[in-house]
């Protein structure tokens, strides 16, 4: 399966498979314009329902801490807790530590951990702002452990999700350079004209659609609401078909 966003699905689609995801490239782009006021960061936790293919597959929790006035980490667990992943008791861990720098998210640290009955798995990554180059180690491959050239406001998987978080604005364009596992790549979305209804519990929001489609036309969506921390729904789909879908079942400041 291809990787997925600056999202959740990168690796929400690799842990239901259970298989590595491929790599692919393409041009960086500009940084995204930021919005007249941005959002302000205040920690939360949110639950997801995972399903695979139209089915449940299990369930994901998004946080964000502070660690100190300057420094944050966001980190998701994923649990597959049904079909055959959940034979394999397969979990996954990835946080980020970041800090704000120019009005932009920019990544410190990462690491990913994958741990299921028969095998475990673990990369860490490293951004050197000042070297503007960041390296990973631990279970990657060699080629992925060559240093990787850095710009300012490249962002990791679980921080482009932040950041649309804060710059989704109806019609809007937003472009990223995805920088995360020994890869590079650029993230374009495009923004709704208006917002949707989408159901969460006993309450709807109306949420803004945000769409990134891939070369061979696949397509990750993610849901923004006005005042929620975290998207409301992010779902990918394969030759017009449903893959991965994570939806929100509660949230609430951590």
């Amino acid at each position: 399966m291809r990787p997925i966003l600056a999202s959740l699905l990168l690796l929400t689609a690799s842990a239901l498979q259970a298989q590595p995801a491929r790599a692919q490239e393409a041009a960086p782009p500009g940084l995204p314009a930021l919005p007249p006021a941005p959002r302000v960061l205040e920690p939360f936790q949110a639950t997801y329902e995972a399903w695979y293919r139209g089915r449940p597959a299990g369930s994901a929790t998004m946080r964000l801490v502070r660690q100190d006035p300057r420094h944050w980490t966001i980190e998701l667990d994923l649990r597959a807790e049904r079909g055959v992943a959940s034979l394999a008791r397969l979990n996954i861990h990835q946080s980020t530590l970041f800090d704000e720098h120019d009005g932009h998210y920019r990544p410190l640290g990462q690491n990913t951990e994958r741990r299921a009955v028969l095998f475990g798995k673990q990369v860490s990554g490293s951004y050197d702002w000042g070297a503007m180059q960041a390296r990973w180690s631990g279970d990657i491959s060699r080629e992925r452990r060559r240093p990787v050239p850095l710009q300012p406001g490249d962002m990791s998987a679980l921080l482009i999700n932040l950041a649309l978080m804060r710059a989704a604005r109806p019609g809007a364009v937003l472009e990223y350079r995805f920088v995360d596992g020994g890869r590079v790549r650029g993230h374009v979305y495009h923004v709704g004209q208006t917002p949707e209804t989408l159901a969460v519990g006993d309450m709807s929001y109306e949420a803004l659609r945000v769409e990134r489609r891939d070369r061979d036309g696949d397509q990750t969506l993610v849901w923004v609401a006005d005042g929620v921390p975290t998207p409301i729904r992010i779902l990918q789909r394969e030759d017009g078909e449903d893959e991965v879908d994570l939806r929100l079942i509660e949230y609430r400041g951590a």
